[in-house]
């Protein structure tokens, strides 16, 4: 009999945690074909969210807690949930109940028909103007920088076999990128349409600022298509100033009107432009030779405070 590991990285969700759980219990009872249990990861939440994981722990013995030390992002939450599984098949979903886990089924019969990782679709998100902005970002980034298929979309509800995540592990370092992860793992990803709910309640805990280090952890972690636009950048640069160069004697020679005035505005113009470029492509070496930097000093992507739960005698320190 296979076993489902859930996976549920949890922030602000003291109020519909219990919510997501009642129902992925609901899910497996019809599904009697498969064992499971439940990986809660707090990833050191303001509110009372560990709490309420305790108290789920104490419930039901299927259910296992991480208490995170501080706040390290979705992915390395999602990261120190899989150190903890022993499923055959893991499903990753939200915490907020957007992401509806009765539909889990559909995710796991395509997982049996041969795919390797599947990411539930929708047609209709329920999310704020920002957040369907952010994606639509995240979108055109792994797209261009990680060189995902264009006809497949990617979302934090997904289903993966145990060998996927196995091979996730591997990757020890400060930022992991989950998505990134699974496209250098394998290429046999599909879709499965499922729907996505309003949030019943709370706030989603994603800033401006952590879409952004999110970015910049997908194209700085997995590909260096950035630093190969800010080459191909500084060549168009160096041949535009070469030619308005060319076009400026040219000028003074064979035009020479008398009120002709060498151009101060534009020279300024392309002094700041180039100061610009410059910075920018320096910025963007310097951000590839931080991380470096910090991986390089063991930084962990997670450090765990407290297990509760099935596995709370094997307390783990950080990965």
């Amino acid at each position: 009999m296979e076993k489902i590991s859930f996976v549920i990285p949890c922030y602000r969700s003291e109020a519909t945690l219990p919510g997501v759980v009642r129902e992925i219990q609901d899910t497996m009872k019809t599904m009697e074909a498969y064992t499971y249990e439940i990986i809660l990861i707090n990833d050191c939440s303001p509110d009372d969210t560990f709490g309420t994981i305790r108290r789920l722990c104490g419930e039901n013995e299927n259910i296992t807690g991480i208490n995170l030390a501080k706040n390290f992002g979705q992915h390395s939450a999602l990261m120190a949930g899989f150190h903890h599984v022993s499923g055959d098949l893991i499903v990753c979903l939200d915490d907020d109940g957007q992401t509806p886990a009765c539909e889990a089924g559909g995710l796991i019969s395509e997982i049996e028909q041969g795919a390797d990782v599947v990411y539930a679709r929708y047609d209709h998100k329920r999310h704020s103007l920002f957040r369907n902005f952010g994606s639509h970002v995240n979108e055109l980034m792994t797209r261009i920088m990680l060189g995902k298929p264009k006809n497949l979309y990617l979302s934090s509800y997904f289903a993966a076999r145990r060998f996927v995540v196995e091979e996730m592990k591997r990757y020890e370092y400060a930022y992991p990128y989950v998505i990134g992860l699974v496209l250098r793992s394998t290429k046999n990803i599909v879709n499965v349409d499922v729907n996505h709910r309003d949030r019943s309640a709370g706030r989603s805990g994603y800033t401006l600022g952590k879409l952004l280090n999110l970015w910049f952890n997908g194209f700085t972690a997995f590909s260096v298509k950035p630093l190969r636009i800010a080459t191909v950048t500084g060549v168009f640069c160096a041949f535009a100033g070469f030619a308005y160069g060319i076009y400026t004697i040219i000028k003074k020679i064979f035009i020479r009107p008398p009120e002709l005035v060498t151009g101060f505005s534009a020279l300024m113009s392309m002094i700041v432009f180039m100061g610009g470029m410059l910075m920018l492509m320096l910025g963007l070496v310097g951000e590839y030779m931080g991380r470096m930097y910090i991986s390089m000093n063991n930084s962990p992507q997670f450090v765990i405070r407290e297990i509760v739960g099935k596995e709370s005698g094997e307390n783990e320190e950080g990965k």
